[in-house]
């Protein structure tokens, strides 16, 4: 056991290794500098570019799931764990993962499900998007990347599947040993099930589909308690669902590392009730005052930007990050990471420290 330990180890090292070298040149021109990820609202700004895509494709793909494929001109890479920012007619925004083939060019595929009681942007979709509606897209963006690893625990949890699917393709052509937990109310309502099947091969168990109506709920301990030493686990679906992985999730020097993707806030955001302050917008030349009682985001579409992007006012879509140009932040998300809060903030939940920000609005 020990020898085998220490086989697993030695390779699971050199192939990641070989892949971080890999993705690092790829993903950056100045390589071996990082390449840093720029921040995506805010007009005029490096990656947020809006573009209008058309429609070509419908498809009803699960019970409550259509599938849209949107066609454009000259659109950005993207690589497994994307999303996309949706620009409804309404102009609400929201955001969808990709979940097609990343090097097909000059089209997108997102799935959504239609929530009865959500907030109204599936159902917008549902209703009004057809082939041959033309819709405004910003990014694509990744939160959830995939990251190198020599083997893969994938759990998905209905429309959580969306982000997973790419992963597992790129994971099964790279040869990297994989396994999926894929849970639903119903095998019918379970979007993309005879694609993955099919990926797994005939004969394999690497794929565990658990339809709630025919099996009950899936053993999470057990498919944790088996996956190999150092994996990496991906984890997307409700948010039960992924905290009960990362309660499950074993402990240990050769534990699997958990990544997850939320589609809402992982606690209720921070309320106001913080002292007024004032936030001048140095490309606007204007400046604004925000209550105490009114967040940023809301006091600078009410004051001078009223077409400033947004989505979820809850802080965890980042929809809303601005470039921090002078003054300290309270921040009060669950998204950024050290390196962004050191110079940006979300809009929507973050505050000042002092009575006074400036941003590059």
């Amino acid at each position: 056991m020990p020898r085998m330990r220490t086989f697993l180890v030695v390779a699971g090292a050199a192939l990641l290794a070989r892949r971080a070298l890999r993705s690092r040149v790829a993903a950056s021109p100045l390589w071996p500098m990082p390449a840093l990820e720029n921040p995506t609202s805010g007009r005029g700004r490096k990656g947020s570019q809006a573009r209008q895509l058309t429609v070509t494709e419908r498809t009803e793909e699960a019970e409550g799931v259509v599938r849209l494929r949107l066609e454009g001109t000259e659109l950005p890479s993207w690589e497994p764990g994307a999303h996309i920012d949706l620009v409804l007619p309404s102009g609400t925004v929201r955001q969808y993962s990709l979940c097609g083939e990343p090097a097909t060019p000059g089209s997108y595929t997102i799935a959504t499900r239609l929530i009865e009681d959500g907030r109204g942007g599936s159902r917008e979709v549902h209703e009004q998007l057809h082939e041959g509606t033309v819709v405004e897209v910003r990014g694509p963006r990744n939160r959830f990347p995939l990251g190198d690893s020599h083997a893969y625990v994938f759990i998905a949890g209905g429309i959580g599947i969306t982000p997973i699917l790419p992963m597992l393709r790129q994971a099964e052509r790279e040869g990297v040993p994989w396994r999926l937990l894929y849970g639903g109310r119903s095998r019918a309502s379970m979007p993309f099930l005879a694609e993955i099947e099919k990926l797994a091969g005939a004969g394999t168990d690497r794929v565990t589909v658990v339809a709630e109506d025919e099996d009950g709920r899936p053993d999470l301990a057990a498919v944790l308690a088996g996956a190999p030493p150092y994996a990496a686990v991906y984890c997307c679906g409700p948010e039960p669902l992924m905290d009960a992985v990362a309660a499950l999730l074993p402990d240990g020097p050769d534990a699997p590392t958990l990544h997850t993707e939320r589609f809402a806030p992982a606690a209720p955001a921070p309320a106001g009730g913080s002292a007024p302050f004032e936030v001048e917008l140095r490309r606007t030349g204007r400046t604004v005052s925000v209550p105490s009682d009114t967040s940023v985001l809301r006091a600078i579409r009410d004051q001078a930007l009223p077409d400033l992007p947004y989505s979820c006012e809850q802080g965890f879509c980042g929809t809303c990050q601005q470039r921090v140009l002078a003054g300290e932040v309270d921040h009060r998300d669950d998204l950024l990471t050290d390196a962004e809060r050191d110079d940006s903030l979300l809009i929507c939940v973050s505050r000042a420290r002092g009575d006074r920000l400036v941003l590059d609005l």
